[in-house]
């Protein structure tokens, strides 16, 4: 059966390096078939279709779709709305109304779900309609997924943030906190792990939310590296939690502000590296400690940027259009993995991958839990892309001492 009709694409949530290109992937796509009459961006995601506030696409030049698409960031801008089902009824309504044949959204579970809730009215509306949802999160949590397009990126930014920050610790010893995002899942800041060439390069220490995170323990992890190397580099999840399952975060700040979902506020504030490093100072005695929080830093970083990230990025977008204008299907695209290092996609329920949240692997995790193992690198290391850059050392010999020989 061939649907005639238009084309939505919206992008939700929080942007990556990668984004427009599943964007422009979907969009010159569905653009060749003769079957779609337009395709329209919403502006603002969900937020935008309720609005009907919609750029035509089709009357973009392909040269300048192409730019956006090597652009970081969400082109078409996005929301953090988590529409409920009465919410799915406006948006269909909407879709409906402008003959939206096919819908295409870019995000992570919560949009997925999305997705979902809008196809089930369309069923039962009898309405002829294809919905496809189109992964992306930095967060490396979709389930059912090898890897998300956008953690390539925010995890090339990661390793090589923490490849710049173990040289200047290494210039200057003392003991250095990098906080990363990650609610429930690790994957971003076990990425810091890549920045390590030499056996004494940092970060020592990798604490990640899938394992408790005991605050003694922490401290005896750092005393112990910094008498072994003079220095400790520390990568540590926003989200890591005490054996109650709640953030540590939430032990160590009294006003413990919330987002638009309801979940405590993790990002955008300092508070847990400085709060970890003023248990070290005050604890340890070791009088140099910075930290810092990476916040949005790793999710839009212009020339940082992963080309394995980037490729992959671009033909999710465009197997959205092949899923369900050629085969008339709707779901949820995966990327699988395929020996090392290769991908293929395939189309999952929407139902299988809406809502639900992936963490890391036993595996990937040591059993001290406090670094990573060589399957993660194994896992991770294709998918920071090629050129990635390594800092090299000195090797020339040392100069016998004349004066302070003894």
């Amino acid at each position: 059966m061939k649907l005639e009709g238009k084309v939505v694409i919206a992008q939700g949530g929080g942007p990556t390096a990668v984004i427009n290109q599943s964007l422009v992937g979907a969009a010159l796509e569905a653009r060749k078939f003769t079957q779609v009459s337009k395709v329209y961006g919403a502006v603002h995601g969900v937020q935008g279709i309720v609005n009907e506030d919609f750029l035509d696409l089709t009357q973009e030049t392909t040269h300048n779709l192409e730019q956006v698409a090597i652009t970081p960031s969400s082109s078409l801008l996005s929301t953090r709305d988590k529409p409920d089902k009465k919410y799915c009824h406006e948006i269909f309504k909407v879709l409906k109304a402008h003959n939206v044949r096919y819908f295409y959204y870019i995000g992570g579970n919560d949009s997925s779900d999305t997705v979902r809730i809008v196809n089930e009215e369309a069923n039962s509306s009898g309405y002829e309609f294809r919905a496809i949802h189109i992964p992306k999160t930095i967060d490396n949590d979709l389930v059912l997924n090898d890897h998300t397009p956008g953690f390539g990126s925010a995890a090339r930014f990661v390793a090589q943030a923490f490849m710049g920050a173990n040289l200047d610790n290494r210039a200057l010893p003392g003991v250095y906190i990098g906080v990363v995002m990650g609610r429930h899942a690790g994957f971003l800041t076990a990425a810091a792990s890549i920045a390590r060439k030499y056996p004494d390069d940092g970060p020592h220490l990798i604490y990640l939310p899938e394992r408790v995170f005991n605050l003694d323990k922490f401290l005896k992890d750092v005393k112990q590296t910094y008498e072994r190397y003079g220095r400790c580099v520390i990568a540590i999840s926003e989200g890591i939690k005490g054996k109650d399952g709640l953030p540590i975060i939430t032990k160590l700040v009294k006003n413990i502000e919330h987002d638009a979902h309801g979940n405590i506020q993790l990002s955008g504030t300092g508070a847990l590296g400085d709060l970890l490093a003023k248990e070290i100072r005050d604890k340890l005695k070791i009088k140099r400690v910075r930290s810092d929080t990476f916040g949005y830093l790793q999710r839009s970083f212009l020339g940082c940027v992963s080309d394995v990230d980037q490729h992959e990025a671009r033909e999710v977008g465009e197997k959205a259009a092949h899923f369900s204008i050629w085969h008339n299907m709707d779901g949820s695209i995966a990327i699988k993995r395929i020996g090392y290092y290769s991908v293929d996609y395939e189309l999952l329920p929407l139902g299988a991958v809406a809502g639900k949240t992936k963490v890391m692997p036993d595996n990937f995790i040591n059993a001290e839990g406090n670094n990573i193992t060589d399957d993660f690198i194994y896992y991770v290391r294709p998918l920071l892309g090629s050129g990635l850059p390594f800092a090299h050392r000195i090797r020339a010999p040392k100069v016998d001492k004349i004066l302070n020989n003894g």
